[in-house]
């Protein structure tokens, strides 16, 4: 039997000692209690926000207003702004994003239902994919729930480790856990 991926993700944060924020509009929370589900979580997710409304995204992540007048908040510009706001907003070296159509309302030709865009910064670097899911409103929802985790273990992964600060490994963890 394989491992949840929000126990990966947990896993690989706790190891290299990094700290991860989620903002999110159509998953409404789905990746953040995904990620509080797995115990000791609290050693690595800091912040959650769920930021539904344009005004939600401008206030709480600082989502310029002028990308939610121009791109709209289901866009790729959106989700980057998003994720960048969650990471500074919480000092998390991680932050998440989702924001989309779920349905089965609100779709359009060029925005159709299940388009999601997901974002994630690993200490300024940030990469969006655009999605089209398919199925019902939680089945769009669940999708990009997972998906959004493992870009996340993809992000993080891909990051090179930071290098030795010296130190005992106790100095470190006993650091890490009082952020």
């Amino acid at each position: 039997m394989s491992t949840p991926i929000e126990f990966s993700v947990v896993q690989l944060l706790r190891s290299r000692q990094m700290t991860i924020a989620t903002a999110e509009s159509c998953t409404g929370g789905m990746i953040g209690a995904a990620l509080v589900n797995v115990p000791g979580a609290s050693w690595v997710y800091s912040d959650g926000y769920i930021t539904y409304s344009n005004d939600a995204k401008h206030r709480n992540l600082g989502v310029r207003q002028e990308t939610l007048d121009r791109y709209t908040a289901v866009s790729e510009q959106t989700a980057r702004e998003m994720a960048e706001g969650a990471a500074r907003r919480a000092n998390a070296d991680v932050g998440v994003s989702s924001t989309g159509i779920a349905g089965p309302d609100g779709g359009n030709p060029q925005q159709p239902v299940g388009l999601v865009y997901l974002g994630c910064t690993v200490r300024g670097v940030t990469r969006v994919e655009r999605h089209v899911f398919e199925g019902d409103r939680m089945a769009v929802r669940r999708q990009a729930t997972e998906r959004a985790l493992q870009l996340v273990l993809e992000c993080v992964t891909a990051e090179d480790p930071e290098p030795d600060r010296g130190g005992s490994s106790d100095e470190m963890d006993e650091g890490f856990l009082r952020r």
